[in-house]
């Protein structure tokens, strides 16, 4: 049984992506030890550069999946929010144990196809309650249902948590530097010579940092009870907001508005009306009242005005060598 407080063995599924690899700084700073999915050798090496034990296979991979999670004190996946067989096998492996398991959503499951127009709709977290009356959008019920699934397993003796992120920003702190919606509307201004927003842009999301993503899953590994439900959440942009900060750092015009046909043939239908076009907008108050969770970084509008340019700096914080030993 793993004692409280101390260093914990961390499989980490997602390690090589942005979120992953942002939870595995974080926790390898933390003392922990973290054991990583890759798929690759090329990325099972690149991780180990970084600290975290590579394990080579993918999600498919059932009886790897579950004598991985056997082994760890505490299981998160990072990977992939609407991958069932992979949670399935998660949740099997820990049952009865009382190891954490943190399960990563995100907050698009209260999107609306709102195509730029703006929303009142504001969702808290005890839409996830049981009982609750609340039904996701048909094309996020099978994401849900994963969730329910996860929280569902504190009855089978798992101290399961759900995650589900709000519209991340910030450098990664692993391998991958991007996230994905703030990185696609930069990627096509640079290609295009002018930043763009669906519509007139009203529509609002919710946000995070990185940085303060990877605390609260660090908060929540340790502390979370079973069953728990977290938006991470740290404030509100409109995309309009977004796209004219976005302006600015790249030294262009202000953003112009895209008819939503030529914003799916540029970022695809999933990305341009769910993630670009859409209202998701949620509060995020029981990391902060249950674990304690203290958000410190810039706001969304403030970060890309005086980072988004800006290369990463070395990281002052990578673990030593001492540290990932522990």
């Amino acid at each position: 049984m793993h004692r409280s407080g101390a260093p914990m063995d961390v499989f980490l599924t997602g390690a090589t992506g942005y979120i992953g690899g942002s939870v595995a700084h974080r926790l390898l700073r933390a003392g922990h030890r973290v054991t990583g999915l890759a798929r690759t050798p090329e990325k099972a090496a690149a991780l180990g550069r970084l600290g975290v034990e590579p394990v080579l296979g993918t999600l498919e991979d059932r009886e790897l999946l579950i004598e991985r999670a056997r082994a760890a004190d505490a299981v998160v996946n990072a990977a992939d929010s609407d991958h069932r067989g992979a949670v399935e096998a998660l949740v099997d492996a820990l049952a009865g144990s009382g190891k954490p398991l943190l399960h990563t959503s995100g907050s698009s499951i209260v999107g609306t196809d709102s195509r730029g127009e703006a929303s009142d709709e504001v969702f808290g977290e005890e839409i996830l309650n049981e009982g609750s009356a609340w039904r996701p959008a048909a094309d996020k019920r099978a994401r849900v249902a994963i969730d329910r699934h996860v929280l569902a397993a504190a009855d089978r003796a798992v101290r399961s948590v759900v995650l589900c992120n709000t519209m991340i920003y910030g450098h990664g702190r692993g391998l991958a530097r991007d996230s994905v919606q703030i990185p696609a509307l930069v990627r096509q201004a640079r290609r295009s010579g002018t930043v763009r927003r669906i519509g007139p842009g009203r529509n609002i999301w919710s946000n995070v940092h990185v940085d303060d993503m990877a605390d609260l899953y660090l908060l929540a590994l340790e502390a979370a009870p079973a069953g728990s439900f977290y938006f991470v959440e740290n404030g509100e942009a409109s995309f309009a907001d977004l796209a004219d900060a976005i302006a600015a750092s790249l030294g262009s015009d202000r953003a112009e508005p895209w008819p939503i046909d030529a914003a799916i043939a540029e970022w695809g239908r999933e990305l341009a009306v769910f993630a670009l076009g859409s209202n998701s907008r949620v509060r995020g108050e029981r990391a902060r009242t249950h674990l304690g969770w203290r958000p410190r970084a810039l706001s969304a509008l403030e970060w890309i005005r005086s980072e988004l340019a800006v290369p990463p700096a070395a990281d002052r914080d990578a673990p030593s060598a001492e540290t990932r030993g522990r």
